[in-house]
């Protein structure tokens, strides 16, 4: 994957608004803000096209983005996309600041591995959770959280607790005392009563 889609230029926008904002989007920009750190909220302009592409990749949510704004490249992660109810157009967005040393909290993905051995075993892999909110470091910021489902018997049920975070992650439910279900194995109804009837006949 290049990382082209993680980098985006962008202009500093003056005129504000919604007249404004409408008046961007006709143009095929977006209007965007970005927010954090230790310095004042800076609204910004992107290009729509671009922008489109590179969200596309599930990547673009989960990794710190390099935002070109005139000679100042700033670290920033997304915090909010406004997409519009039935066209494929983005409305706007909100970065935030991302500053080396300092914790961020983002959301990530959740990346389920070997689901076809749980099926194997007769089980009906049930997601409860697609993405987990997470606190790290910038250099510690996972792409994805993976969970491995080769050894999950049927009727288990895995919560945050049952998951192995990256070094210098920490699940920020978890850290508020909220154990979340993640996945559940669980045995098919109908089909799998049917086949314990006939073996203990």
């Amino acid at each position: 994957m290049s990382d082209a889609i993680f980098a985006l230029n962008a202009e500093v926008r003056t005129d504000l608004g919604k007249g404004a904002s409408r008046r961007l989007r006709h143009e095929d920009k977006v209007p965007a803000i970005i927010y954090g750190g230790h310095k004042d909220a800076l609204s910004i302009t992107l290009e729509h096209s671009k922008l489109l592409k590179a969200q596309s990749f599930e990547a673009f949510y989960s990794h710190i983005l390099t935002i070109t704004v005139g000679k100042e490249k700033i670290q920033a992660i997304i915090k909010d996309m406004q997409r519009h109810p039935y066209k494929p157009k983005i409305m706007h967005v909100d970065f935030q600041r991302v500053e080396a040393g300092h914790e961020l909290t983002t959301i990530v993905p959740v990346h389920f591995l070997n689901e076809d051995a749980a099926i194997k075993k007769g089980g009906a892999v049930v997601h409860a959770a697609n993405e987990v909110e997470i606190s790290c470091l910038p250099k510690d910021l996972p792409e994805f959280i993976e969970v491995d489902l080769s050894n999950v018997d049927v009727g288990t049920h895995l919560h945050l607790s049952d998951l192995k975070a990256p070094k210098g992650v920490t699940f920020v439910q978890l850290a508020k005392g909220q154990d979340l279900a993640v996945v559940s194995v669980n045995k098919p109804a109908g089909k799998a009563a049917d086949a314990e009837e006939t073996a203990a006949e």
